[in-house]
């Protein structure tokens, strides 16, 4: 009897995505190592942390352990199953970024109030709201994969459950987040058999809401301005941009050594989160750099293989699940890289799987233990098995 107990678990590990799984493992302990390089200055210097030095890879290593111990319980979960609760978890989702709102409930962190405190930790719903998208636009599109022509019946519930979800994340505000899970939703449709025409205006729609959100915000089009030209208020709003291709000249081709970065010293704000790459580029040098982006651009290739292969066993949620954790890899990625290199404006996002973050690694790892169980499925149906 324990024999096939434990069986089980390793037919399990045999018949996943081998190169989707150490691409994911890669990113993650990659990530464990920058983050301790990126923030050992400030946890020695920083009351809040002990003058400990480990202080931030500690926690980091705890939010792995709790990530990585979700995901082994997620992909023991049928597909079927979060299909099922899908509309539920998007719903809790939305009160969870209701209650962040109240004031005395959610946590005040350089003028955004984007967390819920848990005690010992934080936990940031835009995070695993992104899971939730994810999960309810596959099962919605399903749902609708019958009307998808249709702009009232198809697009309006969808468009008016990503008003609210937008008008929240506006308010606390998070408008990185905003746009990846408007990414997602939107991704997620299209591949269901939105209308390309209808699709076309949907973007030419969301660019002008989005230019109209820069123009009246003062904040946004701060850092507009400051991403075009950097270096003409460099000790104002373009502070952490040129810091930041200070870190990338630096690096060059090699780097200049694992743990030897200069601007992580007080100079580059946010450098074991948003500007993690930065301090990769600077220790490790373009070729780090193109690693990074190799193993993401493999993760994000894996998604999409999966999920086609799904579509050719007939299963449409598996297959909208894996494309959607996809496009969210992917544009998290895009967005967070582009910021550091800049090429887009300053935004508040991590990078996906390796910056720190308790809430984004849990989302994170919930999320590709996913998309390993679609894989598994999908191996099980080819080879005659039952789910």
């Amino acid at each position: 009897m324990m024999l096939n107990a434990l069986e089980t678990p390793r037919r399990q590990l045999a018949e996943i995505d081998y190169a989707l799984l150490w691409s994911v493992l890669l990113l993650l302990f990659t990530g464990m190592v920058m983050v301790y390089s990126a923030s050992i200055a400030i946890a020695e210097a920083g009351r809040g942390t002990g003058f400990q030095p480990t202080y931030y890879l500690t926690r980091h290593a705890v939010f792995l352990a709790i990530g990585l111990g979700a995901a082994a319980v997620a992909f023991q979960v049928p597909l079927s199953l979060w299909q099922r609760y899908a509309p539920l978890l998007f719903m809790v989702g939305v009160a969870l970024l209701a209650i962040v709102l109240i004031p005395g409930i959610g946590k005040d962190v350089n003028g955004a109030r984007r967390w819920l405190p848990l005690g010992i930790a934080n936990l940031q719903p835009s995070e695993l709201m992104k899971l939730f998208a994810v999960l309810y636009a596959a099962d919605y599109t399903v749902r609708k994969i019958n009307v998808m022509h249709d702009l009232k019946q198809a697009f309006l519930p969808m468009f008016g459950a990503m008003a609210v979800v937008g008008m929240l994340l506006l308010k606390e505000p998070d408008f990185g987040a905003f746009v990846v899970i408007i990414s997602i939703a939107m991704g997620i449709l299209f591949l269901g058999g939105l209308k390309a025409r209808l699709f076309i205006l949907l973007i030419v729609g969301l660019l002008a809401a989005f230019a109209v959100l820069i123009i009246v915000s003062p904040y946004r089009r701060d850092r507009v301005f400051g991403f075009m030209d950097p270096w003409a208020d460099a000790f104002g709003r373009g502070y952490q941009l040129s810091h930041s291709l200070i870190a990338f000249g630096r690096g060059e081709l090699f780097g200049v050594g694992l743990g030897a970065s200069v601007e992580k010293l007080f100079y580059l704000p946010e450098a074991h989160t948003d500007f993690l790459l930065a301090v990769i580029a600077e220790e490790l040098g373009f070729f780090g750099v193109l690693a990074v982006i190799a193993l993401f651009a493999l993760v994000v290739q894996r998604a999409f293989a999966i999920g086609r292969q799904s579509v050719q066993l007939d299963r449409l949620y598996p297959a909208l699940v894996a494309m959607g954790i996809g496009i969210w890899i992917g544009v998290q990625s895009f967005i967070n890289m582009g910021v550091n290199m800049g090429l887009l404006p300053t935004k508040g996002l991590t990078l996906p799987l390796m910056s720190f973050g308790g809430s984004g690694i849990l989302a994170n790892c919930v999320a590709l233990a996913i998309l390993l169980r679609v894989d598994w499925e999908n191996r099980q149906l080819m080879r005659g098995g039952k789910l």
